[in-house]
This record gives C-alpha cells, structure tokens and sequence, in this order.
C-alpha cells in the first residue's frame, strides 16, 4: 500500500497522533507512535486492528489487562552487544522488573484467552527465561545492590568491612570522651569532613591533639582533625572498600557475560512491550474518540455511517459544540461522489472526513464510526487539498496542481482512493473545468474511487451523466440562511452565492447589480437547484419519519411473534404434561381393576397372569410408538466395548470407594480405642455432664458412690455404673 507523506500531511494525520500518544506509558511508545504510518500487509493490518478491539473490550469487563508499564533497557542491550563491559546494578535490576511484567501478563492473557485471543497468541509466541530474573536476583538486591552473597569473598570483605568501621566508630568516640574532658573541643565536637567522621578542634589547642588536619570553619576558629587512633583504621577500610569494589565489578562482569547470549532475548522483550504500550495507547484514544473497528470487506467498499471527524469531534467537545455525523457510500455502483454546496457548508470536512478515517484504519486504529459500517483496503490514496501554492519552486496554486494530476493521473487504478479539494478551480473557469472535466472521465475509466468537491456546473453534470458516479450537497438552511453541515447524495448543491452575501451583510443593491450580471438561465438553474435541494429535506425528513414508524411497527410484530411463540411453547409443555398425568391415571384404573378382581377372588396365580398380560400389551404399544433403532455390527461393537469400559470404570471407583471406607473404619476404630483409653482414666467429679452410652438424654452427676454415680437428669435421678455413660463436658 502507497500512502504518501503528503496525503498523511492533507489529511492532518500527525494531529490524531499527537493526540494518540498522550495516552502511551513511556517515551519508547511516544516514539513508536509518532512513527505510525499505514500498514503495507493488510494482514498485518487486521491483526493490529483485533489487539487494539481486544484491549478496548478489557475497560468494560472484569479482567482488565493489569498495568505494563517498563523500563527502557536500551543502554544494557548496547552494552550487551560490547565486550568487557559491565551493567549497572539498578539496570540490571530494571531487566528483572521487565521479564517479571512479561511474565505477569502471560500468566494472565493464558487465564482469559477467550478473551484476548489474538493478544494471547502474541504472548504466547515470547519465550520467558524466567532463569536470568531468578539468576539476577540472587546476585542484586531489590535495592539494586550487589548481594554479600553474590560471592564468599565479597561476604568475607563485607564482615571485614562492617568490624573495622566499628572499630573506627569505638576509637572515635574513645577520642572525643578524651579530648572533651580536657576542654579542647568546640561546643558542635564533631563533624564530617570528606565522608569522615572528625573533631571540631578549638584553634588554640590544634597542636595538643594528635591526628590528622581535614580542614576549618569559615572564621577559622575551628579547625577539623581526623583522631590519630582512627587514621590506621580509615587506611584499612580504605583497602577494603577498593577490594569490594573490584570485587563488585568483576562479579558485575560475570553477570553481564552470562547475559551476553540472552541479548536478542531482551530485543524482543522490550519490542513486545513497546508494542503492548502502542496498543494500549490505541484502545484509549479509541475510547476517548467512541470509536469501533467496523466490518473489513473484501470487495471494494466504503460505507461509513454517522462517521466523526475525531479532531473536529474532540475540540467541538471541548467547546460544547455539537459535531454533525457524516453518512456517506462508495462501491462499485458508485465509485465517485462530486459533492458540491456553499461555502463554509462542511465540504471540505467532510471529504478530510472520509480520507482521514480511511488512513486511520489503514495504519491500525479504530474509527469514530456506527458499528456497522464497512471498509476496504486501499493500495493508493491521493489527496489534493487546500492551497498548494509552492514559493520555494516558483509555482502559481494551478501549476501545482496541475503536477498532483500528472501524478494522478499515472498512478490512478482500481486500487485507487483520491480525494480532491475545489476540483479545477486557480485557472479560467469555463477552461479549468474543461480540463477538470476530462480528468474525472480519466479516473472514472481507471475505476478508480474518488470524493471531489467543487462549485463547477459541469462536473455536476457530469456526475449525473456517468453510471457509476454521483452528486451530493452540503444541507443549507434557506431561512437563517446557515449550513447544516450534513452530506446528502443523490443531487447537486446550490452555492446559495447571492443568499450568503446577504446573509454577511452585502446590501441588496449590489446583490441585484450582480444578478442582472449574469445570465438568467443560470440563475434560474441555480434557484431550481435550491428549490430541489428545499424539497429534497422535506422528503428527506417525511421518509426519516415514516422510518422510524416503520421500525416501532416492526418491533412491536416481533414482540407480538415472539410472545405467540411464548404462548405455543406453554401449550406445547402443558399438552405434554396432560398426556403424561392421563397416562398415569389410565395405568392407575388398569392396575385397580387389577387389585379388585384379585381381592375377589384371591388368586394370586390370575393376578399375576393379567399384570403380564396387561404390561405385555403396554409394551407393544410402546414398541410400535417408538420403534427400536436398528444397530450395525460395528455400532453393536463399539456400544459393546463402551459397556465393558463402563463396567470397568465402575469396578475401579469401586475398589476407590471400598478402600477410602476401610481407611475411614480404621481410622474410626482408634479413634474408639483413644476415646475408650480416655474414658477408662477419666475420673468423673459431681457436677460433670454426662449420658448413657446408648442415649441421648444429658444429666449432671450428682453424688459419687464407689463405682456407681447417681446422676439428676432435672425432672428425676437415676444411679448407674461408670463404665455404661460417657463424658460430654467436665465440670470447670
């Protein structure tokens, strides 16, 4: 697909990207998308189309696809790419943060892929090394510090590390108790010079303290010395902080070098989430501007209803404005609208309308759009719009347009979408719109589709004389003399010219002067036009209305049908139900026939011949009713082996079941061995609550009598052995 810088730049595309990338997470994002240009494959095309449809329908459901924001890790990939270099800590932990991300959202689009299908099959297609985060994080704390335990030595130089500064810190404050006492110390005693810990020093008694001078106050009535004592402690620390540090690279080193082999691993990491961030950026202005992605046809197509310019939409928005939906069709019966109209009426929206919604589905973003409009693919789209005067190459407006059609005209084919502002004008008006007139016929037989507006007479004649084209006007309001700014095809526009100049003020006179300047066919043309044009919205608006008639009519018979359907179904099961319960009154009159006849005569032999007799009959009822399915050898086979698995799948459940019961009867058997050890030592006391082993009743044991109880159930006692109740709560 061939669409130009230039179209990209007609149509104003740069706006809906500048727009768009308000909505992206990180800088990588804002870059990619100001670099969003119309697909080449239109597979590809659909397919980004699908992810951005996907990511708009998670704001309105449950599982919304969790936060993707990552770290640029840019510089640690070029580092990868250099040998003996090393990555930083806080870089390498930024890695970790990213594959845990990709990791997070794979587990998540895995969960809900009826959900995001196409997401999830992008997803699926990254292969995770979970072991470099898990490698990483043993080396590098989440403080993006490199861990005692990254190696033995650099734990055994940490230890060293941690006694010397407390001995520094023990020698230190032996100094300062010291030097207080004596009064040498300023009222601050201490503080720190150089990263060291040192004693504020009063000037006078500089030589009578031992140590090393770092530097004095301002008035230089303080003077700051490290303490002798801590000097040879600092010199080692000093030794042990350069080794950590070394060892610290050489570990970072060794890090880095098993990275090294992952590197296209993290390209590809980072492509995807740049990507994802795209995407999401995407579905969010899609949202912002209601936009859908409509039907995708095959044949050559373009059917947008209540389509919105989204820039215009969006500052009209914020402006409280109303915008106007534009409705407007293209296909093979009607491969070019001339769209023609007053100015200021909305033609020139309304074709940057159709261009720009065009070049947004192409480069992969949803459109403002019904949902039930259609598009296809375009592998051109020309645009000539707005004034092209060209200074830097001495060009008048209809020289440079005149080289957009010698442009047009070559790479114009049935592929083909051109769009055309003021189709003709910058040249005289009767031979400009000769030559516009024979460009059009070109582009007509190239079957090209096209959208040109223009005030020229005879390009709306000649959209009315080819088949496959047609007219179309800017709706104007002949009383407040204002445009409407809706598209309607199927007739020519009047330019309103005289009713416009009246409308901003001209005086009439002059308006008069100009009238009888021109010829009187044409402004008797141009009334009828308008008259057409007033009786056209009359229509326009009966037929709306009986539409709408039309559609509360037909949704109150699909009400009815579907309540008539309702009905029948009732019917239908309350028939069932009704043969069923006289069914089963007829089997109970059988069957008490039956019973009285053997209550008769006793005989139990005549009983059972007439019950066989009777169900014998029943049955070839039933057999004639419902007749046997007769089976093939095979099905016979296969229904036979589905029996012989049945049963033994049942066996082995029940062999499961017989053995879960054995395990649970054991289990049951010492839990009655531990109660009856409990209850064998248990030595009851008189108010413990008890019962009979083999009842119910709950009593209080009263007196104790050797190996008797007397126990008071209330009502009355009663005296039994210990060893025939059992304890239900002891007395506290």
């Amino acid at each position: 697909m061939s669409i130009t810088e230039k179209t990209r730049t007609d149509l104003e595309f740069h706006l809906v990207l500048d727009q768009v990338k308000t909505h992206a997470l990180s800088d990588l994002g804002i870059a990619e998308i100001q670099n969003i240009h119309p697909f080449s494959d239109v597979s590809l095309c659909v397919h980004s189309l699908k992810k951005v449809a996907e990511y708009v329908s998670s704001f309105e459901n449950q599982n919304r696809i969790p936060n993707h924001s990552f770290y640029d890790v840019n510089k640690v990939i070029h580092l990868l790419g250099i040998e003996n270099t090393f990555v930083e800590p806080k870089a390498l932990i930024e890695v970790s943060a990213n594959i845990q991300m990709l990791k997070d959202l794979a587990k998540f689009l895995k969960k809900f892929k009826d959900l995001y299908p196409v997401l999830q099959e992008v997803s699926k297609r990254i292969p995770i090394a979970d072991d470099i985060r898990e490698f990483i994080n043993s080396k590098i704390t989440k403080y993006a510090e490199v861990s005692d335990k990254a190696s033995p030595v650099l734990q055994e130089i940490r230890v060293g590390i941690s006694k010397i500064s407390g001995q520094i810190g023990i020698s230190f404050n032996r100094a300062l108790k010291r030097y207080q006492n004596l009064g040498y110390l300023d009222a601050i005693k201490e503080s720190v010079v150089e990263g060291k810990r040192v004693l504020a020093v009063q000037a006078m008694h500089r030589k009578k303290v031992s140590g090393s001078l770092l530097g004095s106050s301002k008035t230089g009535s303080i003077v700051f010395v490290a303490p002798q004592a801590t000097l040879k402690y600092q010199r080692e620390l000093q030794g042990l902080e350069y080794e950590e540090r070394e060892e610290i690279i050489k570990i970072l080193k060794d890090l880095t070098d098993s990275l090294r082999p992952f590197r296209d691993a993290l390209i590809r990491y980072q492509d995807y989430l740049v990507s994802l961030d795209v995407t999401a950026a995407k579905a969010k202005y899609a949202v912002e501007i209601q936009a859908v992605l409509p039907k995708i046809t095959t044949s050559k197509r373009i059917y947008l209803r209540e389509a919105f310019h989204p820039v215009l939409w969006l500052q009209n928005n914020e402006k409280n404005i109303p915008t106007i939906p534009q409705n407007i069709e293209l296909n093979e019966q009607q491969q070019i609208i001339v769209i023609s109209g007053p100015n200021a009426g909305g033609k020139s929206i309304a074709l940057k309308t159709i261009g720009l919604l065009q070049v947004m589905l192409q480069s992969g973003l949803l459109i403002p759009v019904h949902e039930k409009s259609e598009l296809s693919f375009f592998r051109t789209i020309l645009t000539d719009i707005g004034d092209n005067q060209s200074i830097e190459n001495q060009l008048s407006t209809y020289s440079y347009r005149l080289k957009n059609m010698r442009y047009f005209l070559r790479r114009c084919d049935d592929k083909t979408l051109f769009l055309i502002d003021e189709f003709g004008t910058g040249s005289d008006p009767e031979l400009g719109g000769a030559l516009a007139e024979v460009f059009l016929e070109e582009f007509y037989n190239k079957k090209a589709f096209g959208v040109i507006t223009t005030h020229y007479a005879n390009l709306k004649a000649l959209a009315d004389e080819l088949e496959f084209a047609t007219n179309a006007n800017m709706q104007f309001d002949k009383r407040s003399y204002k445009p409407l700014f809706e598209l309607v095809t199927g007739q020519a526009g009047s330019s309103f010219t005289f009713e416009v100049a009246r409308q901003n003020g001209i005086p009439y006179s002059l308006i008069n002067k100009a009238k009888k300047r021109v010829s009187r066919s044409k402004i008797r043309l141009d009334k009828t036009i308008s008259n057409l044009q007033t009786e056209r919205n009359k229509l326009q608006r009966k037929t709306l209305s009986l539409d709408k008639e039309q559609d509360i009519a037909n949704e109150k018979t699909q009400e009815l049908t579907n309540k008539q359907k309702r009905i029948q179904s009732k019917l239908e099961e309350f028939q069932v139900l009704y043969d069923s319960n006289k069914k089963m009154l007829q089997y109970g009159r059988e069957i008490n026939d039956l019973l009285n006849k053997y209550f008769q005569t006793n005989n139990k032999k005549q009983l059972n011949t007439d019950f066989l007799k009777w169900v014998q009959a029943e049955r070839i009822k039933y057999t004639k009713k419902n007749p046997p399915k007769k089976r093939t050898k095979k099905q016979k086979e296969v229904k036979k082996n589905q029996n012989i698995k049945q049963q033994q799948k049942l066996k082995q459940t029940e062999k499961e079941v017989l053995h879960a019961v054995k395990k649970v009867r054991e289990q049951k058997k010492k839990e009655a061995v531990i109660s009856l050890n409990k209850k064998s030592t248990y030595t009851y006391k008189v108010g413990d609550t008890v019962r009979l082993i083999d009842g119910r009743a709950q009593g209080t044991i009263e007196r104790i009598e050797g190996n008797n109880l007397l126990i008071n159930y209330g009502i009355f006692t009663a005296k039994t052995e210990k060893d025939k109740i059992e304890l239900v709560k002891a007395v506290k």
